[in-house]
């Protein structure tokens, strides 16, 4: 006797992966162009690594989170609002700025 249980469900479930990907990939298009909040995962000398919930992080120069003349004070675990200017550069990385974040909170 064959099982044709799993020929039925088939179907169903290519079509709920279908829509799930459309989803997934729906969110990740919609973020580039906008600012979003981001995690601070590390400080090197003069940039910051943050997470952003992409594939990849991205690096933003310490001197855009600073007021002018005064050093930026971030440590891992800060929850940071950054532009997202592309999803990755050319090394990988998401184009993220914080400047262009304050632009577009002004």
């Amino acid at each position: 006797m064959a099982n044709t249980a799993g020929a039925v469900q088939e179907p169903e479930m290519t079509e709920n992966f279908a829509a799930l990907l459309d989803e997934s990939f729906g969110d990740v298009t919609s973020i580039e162009g906008s600012v979003v909040k981001g995690t601070v995962i590390s400080v090197d000398n003069d940039a910051a690594l943050i997470d952003v919930g992409l594939k990849s992080e991205g690096r933003v120069a310490l001197k855009e989170f600073g007021n002018p003349g005064q050093k930026a004070e971030l440590k891992p675990g800060d929850i940071v609002e950054v532009y997202v200017e592309r999803m990755e550069d050319r090394n990988g990385e998401a184009m993220l700025s914080r400047e262009k974040a304050r632009r577009e909170e002004a």
